[in-house]
């Protein structure tokens, strides 16, 4: 049975700069454990200086949210969702399902209508899944979308359901590069920040052992344990997309960040992932791979569950729909 879970409100989580303030100075308290990789417990925290007013967001001119297509693929990207669904070949579904995933079908009876459940046929399909203890703040993950080893963990993440703060670092980015080499001393990726721990660290097995560790079982899935093999399957699955998500598009960096229900496993997800790294636009994961409760916490909120699902505090938007979200991010913050 699945262990009751508490989401964190967006507004709780902590602000981040706009490239057009001046540089913040980072106070870095570190400590060194022991392991393969260096482990840093870190503290980092920011004293604002003078700037300028905040920038304000709105959306689009006639903007009007699109209304859902169950399955539906946008004729104009179909070449694109195909291409993002050779990961799921690749990578043999890993960050579909959480863990401890099971399924039985059942009579339609059996689940009330309130309760998000998948049709097949005459029957409805209930799952269930196994998640460990949950973080009291989010994790903080600095990665980009093109990268294998940022894949990995980005698996573990949806395997585990945790809900992740990302920071994307896209190539010449101007903002988190350049924070995680302050913080950490090198720009290498992906880069963890527990602050439920004081936990710090680089290299994506070791944050994938901690994970795990941490809020999971301890073990790690099979598909994630291969070393090599796993990380040639992980730049394999990207063969598709063809660097998508890993170059900076200029962008106006907003004062709160973007939220997204999404896994890692969906194609749909990964074309909304590649836009928000590209335009460097920081966001709260809310992970929600097959088995996970939150699919029930967006029934509740939505009336239905359908991934990705958009929830923009910098200008009220609430949307679902890959094709038409990745337009939207487009036309309200790029350059």
């Amino acid at each position: 049975m699945a262990k009751a879970l508490n989401l964190i409100p967006a507004s709780t989580f902590p602000p981040f700069s706009c490239p057009t303030r001046p540089k913040r100075k980072f106070s870095i308290r570190a400590t060194t454990e022991s392991s393969e990789t260096p482990v840093s417990s870190a503290s980092v925290q920011t004293k604002p200086e003078p700037s300028s007013p905040p920038l304000t967001f709105t959306p689009p001119p006639n903007f009007k949210p699109p209304e859902p297509k169950r399955f539906g693929v946008r004729p104009d990207k179909v070449f694109d969702i195909l291409g993002a669904s050779l990961a799921l070949l690749f990578r043999l579904g890993t960050g579909v399902f959480v863990s401890g995933y099971s399924f039985s079908f059942v009579s339609k009876d059996d689940i009330p209508a309130d309760q998000y459940a998948l049709d097949f046929n005459d029957s409805k399909v209930k799952e269930t899944s196994k998640i460990g203890p949950r973080p009291q703040k989010p994790i903080e993950i600095y990665e980009f979308e093109g990268c294998p080893f940022c894949r990995k963990v980005r698996e573990i993440v949806a395997v585990l359901d945790l809900d992740v703060l990302f920071y994307p670092c896209p190539k010449n980015g101007p903002n988190f590069r350049r924070k995680v080499a302050e913080m950490g001393g090198k720009q290498q990726f992906p880069y963890m920040v527990d602050p439920n721990t004081g936990v710090s660290m680089y290299e994506s097995d070791d944050i994938i052992k901690y994970l795990v560790g941490k809020y999971g079982d301890g073990n790690v899935p099979i598909a994630l344990s291969l070393g090599l093999l796993t990380t040639l399957t992980a730049g394999l699955a990207m063969i598709g997309r063809s660097g998508k998500g890993s170059s900076y598009s200029p962008s106006r960096l907003p004062p709160k960040p973007l939220v997204v229900w999404a896994y890692e496993g969906s194609p749909f997800c990964k074309i909304v992932r590649e836009v928000l790294v590209e335009l460097e636009l920081p966001h709260i994961y809310r992970s929600c791979a097959r088995g996970s409760p939150k699919r029930q916490i967006l029934f509740d909120k939505t009336g239905r569950f359908q991934a990705p699902y958009l929830e923009d505090p910098n200008t009220g938007v609430e949307m679902f729909e890959s094709a038409e979200i990745a337009e939207y991010l487009k036309a309200t913050y790029a350059l």
